[in-house]
């Protein structure tokens, strides 16, 4: 260890992990504040599209404030064509693929905050950009690639660094707290947005996007008051400074017991999987991702792919659809996306406790039955009584509530449990890397659906209307398989011990899995007489 350092190591499975305390608690909701980014982001860009002045601004087409109806066109002609919307929806989640993969391998260089205080910086000169734009679509389209370069670095490293330094009896609930910020973010986004489409101005659309900067300085100047992750430090060789940030984030002393314990097991831990996952070169450490063998449930390439299609299947719920477009059957489509964004916001901190209580399995496999059930019932009553030319404003209401009811599904099950399997999934030596690639994963999917949803939809393309839900029902269906077959049980566990419980049992059996012993033990940190009586002793690593 560096410098000589003396840590402990016991056998007490109980004794890895310090007690829960209101510090743990802060340190994370903070750092959740992250998710204001994607959700906000998420939520103004739909509401801009739909305003008169940015359509006018576009497609050069006048509109009359004063009668609330273009000039020369009708209200169906009065919108952004199809490839604009895609085009402004997607380039933003494309930024911000490149940006997860890009910090998460930053974040193995420089650590976990000052990545994250990069990627303010960053999104903070594509707002720049997206507010000198007038009607240049270029310069637009600029920024929003740049502000998603920073959005992926927030959106990867947050979700790092939150599973890296929460307690794990309380690890489920913090990181499901990244998922209440992005559902926070898309409310603030509708009801600034709310507040300023009537404007006959650039301010119509200027404002909110010029908000986005209080989120940055927020963020990005709270950072320098917050420790690093003790686990960067330990994969650094850094143990002194691993022990200053674990004695902060626990609250304990130096010197504590708990702190020597846990540290001991993060260090052994390391050791066993550098042991097995080795790291030569740079190079070395991207294709460590992808080695092993599929058919084992602790392999490298499993658990990466497990992470990528983790985000993949939470996007085929069909989420975005439902805050990026909306329906035509749907009246006043700005008052709708409040009380769906509303709905959002007020079921997700079910899942605080429901995480902790019931397991990530099973919230996964109920929400995705409900949303099942939810989007085919939504898409029978749209291709039926809620039909425009029918006028039944009775399916029209039903539509709506079996939609709420769908958002609460996804908020109380998919939207936290995807962020919280990722942190979870990954041994620290690919950690970085392999939630990048999960992050990325995410925003490639939310970028193809953003693309090809105009294209579904719109009245001049594909006019699926209602019939797309039940595509997104479809879809479900896959994701219900997959978590089913593919994710584990990894309530109450350790990182370390999540390591554990994914090379002994299989996902399916992974709730039963109880640790049997610690790393520290296994790595020989401890000693015979340690090893019989249970006690800590320390050594030298």
């Amino acid at each position: 260890m560096a410098g000589g350092a003396i840590v402990s190591g016991t056998t007490d499975v109980s004794r890895v992990e310090a007690p829960v305390t209101f510090k743990a608690y802060m340190i994370c909701a903070f750092a959740a504040f992250g998710g204001i980014f994607f959700g906000y982001d998420t939520g103004w860009m739909s509401g801009v599209l739909a305003m008169p002045y940015y359509i006018s601004l576009y497609t050069g087409i006048p509109y009359d404030y004063d009668n609330a109806a273009p000039i020369g066109v009708d209200k169906e002609a009065f919108v952004l064509p199809a490839s604009t919307q895609s085009l402004f929806t997607s380039i933003l989640s494309c930024g911000t693929f490149f940006g997860a993969l890009i910090g998460g391998d930053i974040a193995d260089f420089i650590g976990r905050r000052p990545t994250i205080i990069a990627g303010c910086f960053v999104f903070s000169v594509g707002c720049i950009l997206q507010i000198s734009s007038t009607n240049q679509e270029v310069l637009f389209v600029f920024g929003r690639l740049i502000a998603g370069g920073g959005v992926g670095f927030i959106s990867a490293v947050v979700i790092l660094y939150m599973s890296e330094i929460a307690p794990k009896k309380v690890r489920g609930a913090m990181v499901s707290g990244y998922q209440f910020c992005i559902t926070i973010g898309i409310l603030l986004a509708n009801c600034v947005v709310y507040g300023t489409q009537s404007r006959s101005d650039s301010g119509s659309y200027r404002i909110p996007i010029g908000i986005q900067f209080l989120w940055a300085i927020v963020l990005g100047a709270g950072l320098f008051y917050l420790p690093e992750s003790p686990r960067y430090f330990v994969k650094k060789g850094k143990i002194e400074d691993a022990a200053k940030a674990l004695s902060f984030v626990r609250g304990q002393p130096l010197d504590s017991d708990f702190i020597k314990d846990e540290l001991a097991e993060i260090v052994a831990n390391n050791e066993y999987e550098l042991q097995h996952i080795p790291q030569a070169s740079y190079i070395g450490s991207w294709t460590a991702c992808f080695k092993g063998s599929l058919s084992h449930g602790n392999s490298s390439i499993r658990r990466t792919l497990l992470g990528a299609f983790m985000q993949c299947f939470q996007q085929f719920t069909g989420i975005n659809f439902i805050f990026y477009y909306q329906l035509g059957t749907v009246p006043n489509p700005f008052l709708i996306s409040l009380v769906t964004t509303l709905v959002n916001v007020l079921s997700t901190p079910i899942s605080f406790y429901t995480i902790e209580k019931f397991g990530r399995r099973a919230l996964l496999l109920t929400g995705a039955s409900g949303m099942i059930v939810s989007q085919f019932i939504v898409g029978a009553i749209g291709v039926t009584q809620g039909r425009e030319e029918v006028h039944n404003n009775a399916a029209v209401q039903a539509m709506i509530a079996f939609i709420c009811i769908n958002i609460a599904f996804f908020a109380t099950t998919w939207g936290p449990t995807a962020w919280v399997v990722v942190g979870e999934v990954f041994p620290l030596p690919i950690r970085s890397r392999g939630v990048g690639i999960s992050t990325a994963s995410n925003w490639f999917w939310n970028t193809i659906i953003a693309v090809i949803t105009p294209y579904l939809v719109n009245v001049n393309e594909a006019n699926l209307g209602p019939k797309v839900f039940f595509l997104w029902g479809s879809l479900c269906c896959l994701s219900l398989t997959f978590a089913y077959f593919f994710v584990p049980e990894l309530k109450g566990l350790s990182l370390e011990q999540a390591d554990m419980c994914m090379q002994e049992v299989s996902p399916r059996h992974s709730a039963g899995w109880k640790p049997s012993h610690t790393y520290a033990a296994e790595m020989h940190h401890v000693d015979d007489s340690a090893a019989i009586l249970g006690d800590t002793v320390e050594e030298k690593v």
